[in-house]
């Protein structure tokens, strides 16, 4: 975005995890666009600086780091607070995925990394961005979910089995924060970021065939729910897993 003009400024500020590329990158994109002041994270600290170029230096700030590290979360907090004086808006998107395989066989140490990384991290930045602002300001917070943790996922079963607990953490959250705070989830199908590449890359017609809608998601797709969930269009919605999967799910069950 860095080319272009960039709207008048919202006063609202978010602060967006794993968004060096990929859904949380367009996310950044999508509130970026729409006049907010974005913090981004990541591991990549170079991949980092390449995102905050794009979408303008002068409204996003990147804070590098292992999402599950409490130090890191606590960090990127108080450079949010720092540079920008409030956090408005969290999108927990930071997410693994790193085996592939029936879960009868799956290392228990890799299934303990999948929940740190995908459940235990979203509820650390939550814990940090409500003592730092929201609990005296408001907001609202939306969890990046998936579709693999709404109904059996063959072979990532671990990164299903996570964001089925990243939806009741949604409830959770948005039980004991309200009414100041809205929480709301994102599940997504495929989405075409070098995250999912093993699921379509080589085959991604065929993929796309079986969505109704006939084509993959784009981190776009889940920008825009994004924007809308920290909107105040949703002003009265909280608790809620928003499945944005192109019509995949209007398959269950037909032969």
């Amino acid at each position: 975005m860095s080319g272009k003009e960039l709207p008048e400024l919202s006063g609202k500020v978010a602060l967006v995890t794993g968004a060096s590329r990929g859904i949380g990158y367009g996310v950044a994109e999508a509130l970026v666009a729409r006049g907010d002041r974005v913090c981004i994270t990541g591991r990549g600290e170079e991949a980092l600086k390449e995102a905050v170029e794009r979408l303008g230096a002068d409204r996003v700030i990147a804070v590098p780091g292992k999402a599950h590290d409490e130090a890191h979360q606590a960090a990127a907090v108080a450079a949010t607070m720092e540079a920008f004086g409030r956090i408005d808006f969290l999108v927990n998107n930071a997410g693994t995925n790193p085996v592939f395989g029936p879960i009868a066989d799956l290392d228990l140490g890799v299934a303990r990394k999948v929940y740190e990384t995908n459940v235990i991290s979203a509820l650390g930045f939550a814990q940090q961005a409500w003592h730092a602002w929201q609990k005296n300001h408001g907001g609202a917070i939306v969890n990046i979910a998936s579709i693999a943790g709404l109904a059996p996922s063959p072979f990532i079963g671990a990164y299903g089995m996570s964001k089925a607990a990243m939806v009741n953490l949604t409830l959770q959250l948005a039980h004991e924060f309200a009414p100041i705070v809205r929480v709301n989830a994102i599940a997504p199908a495929v989405v075409k970021t070098k995250f999912a590449e093993a699921l379509y890359e080589g085959r991604e017609a065929e993929a796309a065939a079986a969505y109704p809608l006939g084509r993959l998601g784009v981190p776009e797709d889940i920008g825009g729910a994004a924007a809308f969930l920290t909107s105040d269009q949703s002003d009265w919605i909280t608790g809620q897993t928003l499945v944005v999967d192109g019509g995949i799910f209007l398959n269950a069950g037909v032969e």
